[in-house]
């Protein structure tokens, strides 16, 4: 038997290896057959590429599946809801703004906030543009700052409207959609929950009265746009008119961060009846100034101007200037912005227990709410 060499074979040896050829002639034409064999594999192995591939194409499986989706999902409630829903745009000599809006009845009433129809209110234009791109003139009906709502109407018949619900028998922790026009983007969708009930939120353009809305906070995401839009719960009914939005202070950029807030639909129906019926609404009031200065806890009777408004609901109920507000209808009061948020809640005549202090001595009284001076 041979020994393999010393020096390993690819590595080159002291001397030439030697390859031994047989017949030279054959060899030659061994290798002139060995290519053509060579070209007719490449060929067939070429076409059964291309019939393989052709094939692979050919036996993709296109699928007839559809996806169900449950009544109560939110793609479901989304296609429900989107075309109920509008985008306004408003144009003046002061300024433009947009918003967003939602049908109220199928003969073109619109419910939006007053801050989006606000500087087209005394001259200028209001555009409506509904979920298929059809765009009409809106006529404003009536708008209301105190509460940050407003109705307007176009010409149309046969508009989808959306079911009102009820916004006292919500939960913290309810889902929650949000649908509306962010930054121009109609029938956009964003999905939460609601993260907290009854939050005292003023808002206001520094140009005019300051709203007070005992808010509805959620996690959607609103943005710029969306003002106007329905918050709408797990059914598809609405349970607030998404309106302001918290932001982390002047000099940063604007936009959701997770807290959102919504006018309660219960509240905001009070205000659309009067504004359908008078253009006008009135809102529910104690007859008190309340000083903002104070940095105690509770809402302080100011004692500069007409602190108690004479013969109004508190002086008949015995309150006087330099009370301590610190309890309204069970609820506790931190400072004057929850006082009136909380009066504002309620209606024109209820009787309301106000709970004070005067001279570090705690009395409870009960109130009736008259109406403001339209």
């Amino acid at each position: 038997m041979r020994q393999p060499s010393e020096t390993p074979w690819w590595q080159p040896s002291g001397q030439a290896r030697q390859i031994q050829v047989v017949e030279k002639r054959s060899n030659s034409s061994f290798f002139v057959l060995v290519v053509i064999v060579a070209l007719v594999a490449g060929g067939i192995g070429a076409s059964i590429g291309r019939n393989t591939s052709t094939n692979l194409g050919a036996n993709l499986v296109d699928t007839k599946n559809i996806v169900e989706r449950a009544p109560d999902s939110i793609a479901a409630l989304a296609a429900r809801v989107i075309p109920a829903v509008v985008s306004i745009s408003v144009k003046a000599p002061t300024g433009s703004d947009t918003g967003s809006g939602f049908f109220l009845d199928s003969n073109g009433l619109i419910l939006t906030n007053n801050h989006v129809v606000e500087p087209g209110a005394v001259s200028g234009t209001i555009t409506v543009e509904l979920s298929d791109g059809k765009k009409y003139p809106a006529k404003l009906i009536g708008r209301d700052n105190s509460y940050d709502l407003a109705v307007l109407k176009i010409d149309v018949t046969s508009a989808p409207t959306l079911q009102l619900g009820n916004s006292d028998l919500v939960q913290v922790g309810d889902a929650v959609i949000a649908i509306g026009s962010p930054l121009g983007l109609s029938g956009t969708v964003t999905s939460g929950i609601i993260s907290s009930k009854n939050r005292a939120v003023t808002t206001g353009n520094g140009s005019g009265e300051t709203s007070f809305i005992n808010a509805i906070q959620t996690d959607a995401a609103i943005n710029p746009g969306n003002s106007g839009g329905p918050l709408v719960d797990a059914t598809g009914a609405v349970i607030g008119v998404n309106s302001a939005i918290a932001t982390l202070g002047s000099g940063t950029q604007s936009g959701s961060i997770g807290l959102g807030f919504a006018i309660p639909i219960n509240q905001a129906k009070k205000t659309v009846e009067q504004l359908i019926k008078t253009g006008s609404a009135t809102y529910p009031i104690m007859g008190i100034s309340v000083d903002i200065r104070f940095t105690g806890t509770g809402a302080l009777i100011s004692s500069e101007g007409v602190g108690i408004t004479p013969n109004g609901p508190a002086a008949r109920a015995g309150l006087k200037v330099g009370d301590v507000i610190i309890k309204f209808d069970g609820v506790n009061i931190s400072n004057s912005d929850e006082l009136i948020v909380a009066i504002r809640s309620h209606s024109v005549g209820d009787k309301v227990k106000v709970g004070y202090t005067r001279n570090n001595v705690t009395n409870e009284v009960v109130v009736t709410l008259a109406a403001s001076k339209k």
